[in-house]
């Protein structure tokens, strides 16, 4: 597990670093193979824009172990960070790092507008993987050195479709696809070309005493680029 830092984000994902299109990870034995990114790309058509990250295992397939409560429970993810200001999706401007993710959490549900098992209850989802826009920045506090912005509803700004979580995460109700070694997305941002970005699988963990830092990122299982470098380049299609 790796730790990780704002200013590396800052210092050379931001200055836009130039790298060919996909990124290219490197298999890793030691890794679980659900979470071993081996590329990751993203494309545009203008005015859909669609991650996509292959792993060297199957996508999807390990999911957190649930412990009956909200407090303390984990958070599985795959993770796009991107140059995007968190502007672009409703957060206050220039409030961290705007990521998307696909999660999986089966000791709460943050979705409350959607019903993503389909049984009539929106409000037992969160063990279905499904999607967020976050906003991350930097806590020492935090195993991995960054977490989930903790913000006030209310005063900070959020998206329409955020839960209203004391933390700045939209629930916008994209829906994910998981499909053997693929986890993939399309969300609708328009003129994303040339936009950067990295690819992230990490475990998050609800603060146990359901304070401040409320989120936080524990550990990261891997990085495409090995360094959170945003290599990645939008591309048209």
């Amino acid at each position: 597990m790796k730790h990780l830092t704002l200013a590396v984000l800052l210092a050379s994902g931001f200055a836009g670093s130039a790298c060919a299109h996909p990124i290219k990870s490197p298999v890793d034995e030691s890794k679980t193979p659900a979470f071993d990114i081996t590329s990751a790309e993203a494309t545009t058509d203008g005015r859909l824009t669609t991650f996509a990250m292959e792993v060297a295992g199957i996508a999807g397939s390990v999911k957190p172990v649930p412990i009956g409560q909200l407090t303390g429970a984990k958070v599985e993810s795959y993770v796009w960070p991107t140059s995007m200001d968190p502007g672009t999706v409703g957060f206050d401007p220039e409030s961290g790092i705007l990521a998307l993710a696909i999660t999986a959490h089966p000791d709460f549900d943050d979705t409350p507008l959607f019903d993503e098992d389909g049984d009539g209850d929106p409000a037992n989802d969160g063990a279905d993987w499904h999607s967020h826009w976050v906003v991350l920045t930097e806590d020492e506090a935090c195993g991995a050195g960054l977490k989930v912005r903790d913000v006030s509803p209310g005063q900070d700004l959020l998206p329409a479709t955020a839960p209203y979580l004391p933390i700045a995460l939209d629930s916008p109700g994209m829906s994910p696809i998981l499909d053997g070694r693929t986890a993939r997305i399309t969300v609708p941002v328009a003129d994303a070309e040339d936009v950067s970005f990295d690819a992230v699988t990490a475990e998050l963990r609800v603060n146990e005493n359901g304070e401040a830092p409320l989120l936080c990122v524990t550990g990261v299982h891997d990085i495409a680029s090995g360094d959170l470098s945003l290599p990645g380049k939008v591309v048209a299609e």
